[in-house]
């Protein structure tokens, strides 16, 4: 039974993990009155507060460069950033979590997250989780999953009971827990997938629309994390770092085309294999800086941020990310105003 409670604990923390890369707070929640505040509150509770960081991610790595479009996606949208040429970028790379000094093997889940400026000034900002789909797809499921997360005081931990009870009554995160546990992490940063999670439109010069989800896909091949690399604190961006001194890293961002039918509003829920991608051109990194004085370091990266040509889906979890986002901004820049960090 320990056995048993302890891998429902680990379920559990990495749903948390990943559910707090896109939690919904921001405005009124739900009916019940579900608030900014209350979802922001129970981040602190389950991390502590470390004033001037991001209330989830806190620990991560600066990157930039630039994305070379190769015009093959030109024709689905008439956003800039597909026609053919350079977009520079500003991006991070971290783990989930609102403790900046938290070990980077407590977390299976990485998060790239890029901020492209056009030559006319629009801006298209992604996060996306190392992983295709998500855990749960309704506010009061994410917060039900965060109380449940939280640490007991008497044992540092939370109680395995909430946590058996959360994933009996919730039973869409099953399917995330099956592709988890068939795709240990990468050993890298750099040789990690990323995902946008949720469906997006791609609009055309003429008004028509596509439904899309986006990955980046690395060019280096996949090697699972090793227990020797699990057990250093910080090897996700000492590994970067040593990678980029040999050269540039890159990524090819592959749009996945929706059919008839496929669902836009649920990110619980993956499309079939055989949907039509599109590579549209490669990511390329460059550079890679601390976060403290890096460029990403004031960047909010709200994933509804989107230029002409890219417009959200009727996923909630997308006006959810953007408010939760704006909230930990505003909280952390204030307390870097007051000398934190």
């Amino acid at each position: 039974m320990p056995c048993r409670l302890a891998a429902i604990g680990a379920v559990v923390a990495t749903l948390t993990a990943l559910a707090g890369a896109f939690a919904y707070a921001g405005g009124w929640i739900a009916p019940d009155r579900l608030t900014a505040q209350t979802i922001i509150n129970q981040f602190q509770r389950n991390a502590g507060l470390h004033e001037g960081f991001r209330r989830n991610h806190a620990k991560g790595v600066c990157i930039d460069g630039y994305f070379e479009s190769d015009g093959a996606a030109a024709s689905l949208s008439s956003a800039s950033v597909f026609a053919a040429g350079r977009t520079p970028v500003i991006g991070r790379l971290a783990i989930p979590g609102g403790n900046p000094t938290a070990p980077d093997g407590n977390s299976a889940v990485r998060s790239m997250a890029l901020m492209f400026t056009q030559p006319d000034g629009q801006q298209w900002r992604s996060g996306m989780n190392s992983t295709p789909m998500f855990g749960v797809h309704t506010p009061e499921q994410f917060y039900q999953q965060l109380v449940a997360a939280q640490p007991d005081p008497a044992t540092g931990k939370p109680d395995p009971a909430k946590q058996k009870a959360f994933l009996a009554a919730n039973p869409e995160s099953q399917a995330l827990q099956a592709w988890m546990r068939g795709h240990p992490p990468a050993s890298s940063y750099a040789n990690t997938a990323y995902y946008s999670v949720n469906a997006f439109y791609l609009v055309d010069a003429n008004g028509r629309r596509q439904a899309v989800r986006w990955s980046m896909q690395p060019e280096l091949p996949y090697a699972p994390v090793t227990a020797a690399e699990k057990g250093q604190p910080a090897w996700l961006a000492d590994d970067l770092v040593h990678r980029l001194e040999a050269g540039p890293l890159r990524w090819h961002l592959r749009l996945t085309l929706a059919a008839p039918g496929d669902p836009t509003d649920d990110a619980t829920q993956s499309w079939p294999d055989d949907r039509k991608q599109v590579d549209a051109g490669t990511l390329v990194i460059e550079h890679a800086s601390a976060q403290d004085n890096g460029a990403c370091r004031d960047v909010n990266f709200d994933p509804t941020i989107l230029p002409a040509g890219i417009a959200p889906s009727g996923d909630p979890l997308l006006a959810a990310r953007s408010a939760a986002y704006a909230l930990s901004y505003q909280r952390r820049t204030r307390e870097v105003a007051l000398g934190a960090h």
